[in-house]
């Protein structure tokens, strides 16, 4: 944290101080002038730095952008890494926005991509705008409670089998072992769909993804409806 600090506030002191003769040259003033700013309490093996992460990934949650924007601003303030907050962001947009805003994942994975590029002091930009955007953007964890329970099933069920249908028919001998029988390619049906059976036998009738009807993902259950009400 400290040597982020400095590196941070020596970044700032190339950037506001003149050229003199082609040359950078950096006072004890100039250098002072950029270190002076408060140092906060901050430790990053501690409960401050675990109860402040905890606290932004709460506020975005929470649909609170000027909280969330305001523990950004402690993290960046006391040498957090920036990668380490944007990594935040991208997982609080795929667990607690989801499918009810999809572009809230592609803000903050471009987000993570132009903190690398970027560096500090500038990344505080982009890392608020990903923050505000997940703050701000309609929630659902139906994408997360789905890996979960399909998860939970793996674990429990052992290994339910692939039905032929949908199995590997490309190599020679595969229709002899019933392979790829039945298979309907969906594009061969009109609006490239058609009802057949994809979970193995024994959990054919399971439901993971339940989307919320949130954002987007209200246009889901409309999209799903139609389809498999047939």
């Amino acid at each position: 944290g400290d040597i982020r600090k400095a590196l941070n506030a020596l970044e700032m002191a190339v950037l506001t101080s003149d050229k003199e003769d082609g040359a950078i040259k950096i006072t004890i003033d100039d250098a002072r002038e950029c270190m002076q700013g408060k140092v906060l309490p901050y430790d990053k093996n501690g409960d401050n730095h675990y109860d402040t992460i905890s606290a932004f990934i709460k506020s975005m949650r929470g649909s609170d952008p000027d909280a969330a924007v305001f523990y950004l601003a402690k993290m960046l303030e006391a040498g957090e890494d920036p990668s380490f907050v944007a990594r935040r962001i991208v997982i609080c947009a795929s667990e607690d926005v989801g499918n009810a805003d999809p572009m809230a994942l592609v803000v903050a994975s471009s987000a993570a991509n132009a903190v690398e590029m970027i560096g500090m002091p500038e990344s505080r930009i982009i890392l608020s705008q990903a923050a505000i955007y997940v703050a701000c953007a309609p929630k659902s964890n139906a994408s997360y409670l789905a890996i979960e329970k399909a998860a939970e099933d793996v674990k429990n069920t052992g290994d339910a089998k692939v039905p032929p249908h949908l199995k590997d028919a490309h190599y020679k001998g595969a229709k002899d072992l019933g392979n790829g029988i039945g298979y309907k390619y969906p594009h061969d049906y009109k609006g490239n769909f058609v009802v057949q059976q994809y979970l193995p036998d024994s959990l054919k009738n399971k439901k993971y993804y339940l989307p919320k009807g949130i954002g987007y993902e209200s246009k889901i259950i409309e999209r799903l409806k139609r389809l498999w009400s047939k």
